[in-house]
């Protein structure tokens, strides 16, 4: 039987789900301590930006829910984080929410969707098309490609846009707020516009504790379903995303259908790193990367090179 499939009660585990669903998206999947069968856990779906797209799953880990918890940042729910290598498809998204939601103990009274860049699109796009199935949604420096969006004020959403972004511009959370307004009521939304933050920076919002203090404050099952209002996310707020943050909570990172074999872990070399800082962010030594890589510390690194990190 495929770990995947197993009724567990485990220390946190990250699993690599490939070919799981038919013609569908390979994903990650986030068990957290102590999940069982016999309590439900909240569901969350991360959406990743065009950064990480292609065929190796090992990207979607370089920023988002997951790199979160393995940086130590406390998620009790189930996490899912697909890989697409184009546009995010609603539909194909939903594939892989129905596959976990049957083989996972999971509440989707307490399901929620947050993504950013391509994946704030995903987010945006999807919530529009299944309002009745998540309970809260959270698009960062996004936008929407659907050309109904009225679906968007049935649900508690909070976007975040700086306007100092260059790859996505704010107008692009602009016209989904102004399609919203069109459609009615939209006091179920948050707007954050933040004023001179670049694209690159939003990507923090995955490591606050607010972000998910925010998403579980809100079910299905509320009767009015109106928007938490409590939880505050600045533009200063990021500054100390990782304040909180260390290592120490690393978690089991395994192939699902190869249980007894690790799953080696990669990072993508970018402009600027060295061994040495590389070395502090994964919390390992420059030593240990030279000799899982076979490279010497002269050797230079290549922008856009996977080199193995575990």
């Amino acid at each position: 039987m495929l770990l995947c499939l197993l009724p567990l009660l485990c220390k946190a585990q990250l699993m690599a789900c490939r070919g799981f669903v038919k013609g569908g998206y390979d994903f990650w999947l986030y068990l957290p301590d102590d999940y069982s069968t016999s309590e439900k856990k909240p569901l969350v779906l991360f959406l990743h930006g065009k950064s990480l797209s292609g065929h190796n799953l090992n990207l979607v880990r370089n920023y988002g829910c997951v790199d979160a918890v393995s940086r130590g940042r406390k998620i009790d729910a189930v996490i899912v984080a697909p890989q697409t290598s184009g546009a995010w498809q609603p539909a194909k998204v939903m594939e892989v929410i129905d596959w976990v939601k049957k083989n996972y103990t999971v509440d989707m009274d307490r399901f929620y969707v947050i993504g950013m860049s391509m994946g704030g699109y995903g987010t945006l796009d999807f919530a529009a098309a299944y309002p009745d199935k998540v309970a809260a949604a959270m698009a960062l420096c996004g936008g929407a490609t659907e050309t109904e969006l009225c679906g968007l004020n049935e649900l508690p959403l909070w976007i975040i846009h700086g306007t100092a972004d260059t790859a996505v511009p704010v107008g692009c959370s602009d016209r989904v707020v102004e399609a919203m307004a069109v459609c009615g009521d939209t006091t179920r939304l948050i707007y954050g516009r933040f004023k001179g933050v670049n694209h690159t920076r939003l990507a923090r919002v995955f490591y606050l504790e607010e972000t998910y203090d925010w998403l579980f404050a809100h079910r299905l099952t509320d009767s009015l379903r109106s928007v938490d209002r409590n939880v505050e996310i600045t533009a200063e707020t990021l500054n100390d995303a990782f304040a909180d943050l260390t290592r120490s909570n690393q978690v089991k990172v395994i192939d699902a259908k190869n249980p007894n074999q690790a799953e080696h872990q990669y990072y993508v070399v970018k402009k600027g790193d060295t061994l040495s800082s590389i070395a502090v962010e994964q919390g390992t030594t420059v030593s240990i990367l030279c000799q899982l890589n076979h490279i010497k510390k002269t050797t230079p690194l290549k922008v856009g090179k996977k080199i193995r990190i575990k």
